[in-house]
């Protein structure tokens, strides 16, 4: 994973709220495919209309379940940005069209970093997107930054990543758990009810818990 990007995200004040706005949002997803172009060497031609599709969506899911963030805000954040992440994998509006081939340009581009890219450059810049967004508004509101798990450098985890939200793209929120070293639920990954940072502050969620996969 590569966060550079993260510092200039949080550059930009009241970043939470910003995002939720479609102008914002894809403003900042084009300056990220910028950074991973300029780290990486591959370059990204983005759809506007598959770009808002899933902002639309991802806002109309997000504000459906808002409630959440009043029993754990940190942890509806991550949610929010797996939930993103599902819409971004879903309508997949970029495509990497040169630079596959080339070396990273950019300094500090781990060999890993650079294996996933060259597998997978599309699901790299939504992941990367949105854990960069997870770590610069959790910066503006908690003043930390969550630790990335080491199997977000591991390109066996990606070829995991890639094949099971082929099938299930709620499978997506799950994974960012993962990356951000939380304890995914693969069972509803889709529910923030089923969420164990949610069930961990009220316990009485777990009755409300839904036991299946929904994808969208």
């Amino acid at each position: 994973m590569d966060l550079r990007f993260k510092d200039e995200l949080a550059a930009m004040p009241d970043l939470h709220h910003r995002l939720r706005r479609l102008r914002w949002f894809r403003a900042t997803f084009r300056a990220s495919a910028k950074a991973v172009t300029r780290a990486c060497g591959v370059q990204f031609q983005i759809d506007d209309a598959r770009l808002t599709r899933a902002f639309l969506d991802w806002i109309e899911i997000a504000e459906g379940q808002k409630v959440y963030a009043g029993v754990n805000r940190a942890d509806f954040i991550v949610f929010a940005a797996g939930v993103a992440l599902r819409e971004l994998i879903r309508h997949d509006p970029a495509r990497a069209v040169t630079g596959l081939d080339a070396p990273a340009t950019g300094a500090g581009v781990s060999t890993s970093t650079q294996e996933i890219v060259r597998f997978w450059p599309e699901g790299f810049l939504y992941t990367n997107y949105c854990v960069s967004a997870v770590a610069a508004i959790h910066e503006q509101e908690f003043g930390t930054v969550p630790a990335i798990d080491s199997c977000a450098d591991d390109l066996r985890t990606w070829w995991s990543y890639r094949e099971n939200v082929a099938e299930v793209p709620a499978c997506a929120v799950a994974f960012l758990d993962r990356f951000l070293g939380g304890e995914p639920n693969w069972i509803a990954p889709g529910h923030p009810a089923a969420r164990h940072a949610m069930q961990a502050v009220n316990p009485a969620l777990q009755g409300a818990a839904q036991p299946a996969i929904q994808g969208h």
